[in-house]
């Protein structure tokens, strides 16, 4: 009864391999890889569940120092200007969750703390994804541009860290 699709993978610092997938239906799903194989460590095992209601959508898990971040969708896509999607995370210390918001509501609950919302020409912004250049961390997202009557776009902005370790992003660029 789940999606399987809008993939995230990440290598945890202990080395094993995370896949989070899923949308909309019931929520975002993670399941154990093989590093060898790139295939399920365990096939037929039910996934885990890492957040559910209100239909969440584009699961990316990062990691930072020692803490796990789940970055999730909530809204509506793929409206153009009239999009409602947002980005919400929650923390954890391990990839299996569970993901906490700032608040403590658990994801699987529907918790979400706002990290990047719509604002002046950026649109619906969604699917997160995070990266290194050198020391520099950064943010992907696409979003539906208003100045130019909505039409896709990847938008990148720094990423930084409040003094509590939850991710800030930063102007765009």
């Amino acid at each position: 009864d789940f999606n399987a699709i809008d993939p995230s993978v990440l290598r945890a610092a202990d080395g094993r391999l995370w896949l989070a997938f899923g949308s909309f239906w019931s929520g975002i799903r993670l399941v154990e890889l093989d590093s060898a194989t790139g295939k399920a460590k365990a096939p037929g095992r039910e996934p885990l569940s890492l957040a559910a209601g209100p239909d969440p959508e584009a699961a990316t898990l990062a990691q930072h120092g020692d803490d796990y971040f789940l970055f999730v969708n909530r809204g509506l896509c793929c409206r153009g200007t009239n999009s409602t999607y947002e980005i919400r995370l929650g923390r954890s210390r391990a990839p299996t969750g569970p993901f906490l918001d700032r608040s403590g509501q658990d994801l699987r609950q529907g918790g979400g703390s706002l990290f990047l919302a719509s604002d002046g020409r950026f649109i619906g912004p969604g699917h997160a994804g995070v990266g290194r250049d050198g020391t520099n961390e950064w943010i992907s997202f696409h979003f539906y541009d208003r100045e130019r009557g909505g039409a896709a776009t990847l938008g990148f902005r720094r990423l930084s860290w409040d003094r509590d370790g939850w991710p800030l992003v930063g102007e765009p660029i």
